[in-house]
């Protein structure tokens, strides 16, 4: 299990266990659903607080995967390039060779 889900349950059973000790707490109805008011908003607001956290890390990878694939791409483009370029020395006879070739060596 990773720590993320494991962080997730973890507040999971917290708010479980908050919402009954709250239920049986020697108070009055209108604090208690004041108190639970509270907990939720809390509980919205790290959900919030998470999404954000979550969304500017994917955000960050994504970037990150941009600019792998783009150095993977320049690479592969110069690859292909120093191919051609000793393609065609391989191929193309240099000066030299057509100097002997035409004097009969």
């Amino acid at each position: 299990m990773d720590e993320g889900n494991k962080l997730s349950y973890f507040f999971l059973g917290m708010g479980i266990g908050v919402a009954i000790g709250i239920l049986f707490a020697p108070k009055s109805g209108e604090e208690t659903r004041k108190l639970i008011r509270e907990k939720a908003d809390e509980g919205r607001d790290f959900v919030k607080r998470r999404t954000e956290e979550v969304r500017e890390s994917a955000t960050e990878l994504v970037d990150r995967g941009k600019d792998v694939v783009a150095k993977q791409k320049d690479k592969v483009a110069a690859a292909v390039e120093a191919g051609k370029q000793a393609y065609k020395e391989a191929v193309t006879p240099s000066a030299a060779e057509e100097e002997s070739k035409a004097e009969g060596f």
